[in-house]
């Protein structure tokens, strides 16, 4: 028995060591201290430096210490099927609070469904006009006081569902927003800045492009450095190119729909359609999916697999690759990640902040919202660390969103002083009726073409590679009329409108399509060898 007690002992100290020696967390603010609540997907950097300013600037305006309470369940998907959840919880108590009546499924599928409109008379409602007019008079709560960071996109469906609610920014500030110099534009080459009715507002501008390892291009014989997205698609990309999962990374979806873009606007000027541009931009996104490593959930994970040579080549939003290439920078000031738009492919897009409805602590949200568009907030993303007004420790390489921080008395206090934001804007024109209603679509036919059945495909790319691109397995390879641009704005949205059962129906549907046709083409390639 008496030896049996130094291994009980040591059992217990794996098990409850890590329990007694974990450091005490705080629950919620000290007294006299306020609190704000916020979901982001903004790495760290961004919430350390934003976090430390706005408590200085809280304290001396106010005299009182704020706490700021970082989420981040994931990129912007997540927090919106997160927000989704909990307005739904919420509002079914509320509803079954006010109305005495249960909940039901026509009640949780019109509450925050921005197709149901209430009529003139309340009297005349039906019972889904009912869940949605009252949703849209309640301060139902997530819990949850700001949305900060992610896509135009992101923040406009939960406008729309209602979840997000006007601050009255844009109303108190009108010297800001409109059409004129130094002011924010509402809609640029084709992107949206700020909501009409104020209910989202972007703080940051950004790019998508490539991030490349300078060593890992070495090895593999690549030079130039691809600058186009149309370079991802080299065969020596096999198993280098780091690309994140479309539908749980709506940034990375953007950059998807950029490639996309582009293909379209080249197909319309050299005389061809929108659909066969959709078509040109799903073969070079089969191609780029079979050059992948992995699909991370992340996208801000692409950046730094690339940095440490886990991967040769990203897809990826600017201010990943620009900070992790800043991380990274030697003395000499060279790095071995670099960072470059995509040549001709990409917009200039926002990262907006929204006030949720039903916020724990309004007053300090619109504070947060109003520092965040100042002049001290805006220097915040790209002015350099240690520069009066800067950041004290990361520098963010964000490009500002007030156009008067790009005045040329500041380009020495800038990161990145080389870039102008509002003209490269000028150079890529988005037709947001082109993709815009396809953004899901096009997240759903990157997932069933190459995630699904990505080892079919990678075979098939290997055995194309191997035999030389033979004609015929090529063409067999490259079949994308299964996902085309009228399936896409036809069955494949529809799908998607809500019905999970189809969704998933028509997701493996597509996804066996695929597996046979790249067993197909593989074979084909082999026969020719």
């Amino acid at each position: 028995m008496k030896t049996t007690w130094p291994l009980l002992l040591a059992l217990a100290a794996v098990l409850l060591g890590p329990i007694l020696l974990r450091p005490k967390t705080v629950r919620g603010p000290h007294v006299g201290e306020r609190e704000l609540i916020i979901v982001t997907p903004h790495n760290e950097a961004i919430r350390s430096e934003f976090g430390r300013a706005f408590a200085a600037h809280y304290l001396a305006k106010t005299g009182e210490r704020v706490r700021l309470d970082w989420r981040t369940p994931g990129g912007t998907s997540e927090i919106g099927r997160y927000v989704a959840s909990e307005y739904l919880a919420a509002f079914q108590n509320y509803w079954t609070h006010t109305t005495g009546n249960p909940s039901s499924k026509a009640v949780e599928s019109s509450f925050d469904n921005p197709k149901i409109v209430p009529g003139k008379d309340p009297a005349h409602d039906t019972i889904e006009q009912q869940a949605r007019r009252a949703f849209l008079a309640s301060e139902v709560s997530c819990k949850i006081d700001l949305f900060f960071g992610g896509g135009a996109y992101d923040f406009q469906q939960q406008a729309r569902a209602g979840r997000l609610v006007d601050c009255g920014f844009i109303a108190a500030h009108p010297e800001l927003f409109g059409d004129g110099p130094g002011k924010i534009p509402q809609t640029l080459s084709g992107e949206p800045f700020w909501d009409p009715q104020g209910r989202w507002i972007g703080t940051a501008l950004s790019c998508f492009g490539i991030c490349a390892n300078t060593d890992a291009l070495a090895r593999l014989g690549i030079a130039p450095p691809p600058t186009r997205w149309a370079d991802l698609a080299d065969p020596r990309f096999l198993h280098e190119i780091a690309l994140a999962n479309p539908t749980q990374s709506g940034s990375v979806n953007k950059a998807f729909e950029m490639l996309i873009q582009q293909q379209m606007g080249e197909a319309v000027r050299t005389g061809g359609t929108v659909a066969e541009g959709w078509t040109r931009a799903l073969r070079l996104l089969m191609k780029i999916g079979a050059n992948a490593r992995y699909f991370t959930d992340s996208s801000t994970k692409i950046a730094l697999d690339v940095e440490a040579g886990e991967a040769a080549a990203g897809m990826t939003i600017d201010f990943y690759g620009r900070f992790q290439s800043e991380a990274v920078r030697k003395a000499d000031g060279s790095s071995r990640l670099q960072y470059v738009n995509a040549a001709g492919g990409t917009s200039v897009g926002v990262d907006p902040i929204g006030l949720f409805r039903g916020a724990p602590h309004p007053d300090v949200a619109r504070e947060f919202i109003g520092f965040v568009l100042s002049p001290a907030g805006q220097k915040l993303w790209n002015w350099q660390v240690g520069a009066l007004g800067g950041p004290q420790r990361y520098a963010l390489r964000r490009l500002a969103v007030l156009p008067a921080l790009y005045a040329p008395e500041y380009r020495p206090l800038r990161s990145d002083p080389e870039v102008e934001a509002y003209a490269l804007a000028q150079t890529f024109t988005y037709h947001g009726e082109w993709t815009g209603p396809l953004f899901s679509p096009i997240a759903f036919t990157f997932r069933v073409m190459c995630i699904d059945t990505h080892d079919e495909l990678t075979a098939a790319w290997r055995a194309l590679i191997a035999a030389g691109f033979p004609p015929e397995a090529t063409a067999a390879f490259e079949d994308v009329t299964a996902v085309d641009y009228t399936a896409a704005s036809g069955r494949i949205r529809e799908a998607l409108s809500g019905d999970k059962i189809k969704e998933v129906q028509l997701a493996k549907e597509l996804a066996d399509h695929f597996r046979q046709q790249y067993q197909r083409a593989a074979a084909l390639a082999r026969a020719h060898r």
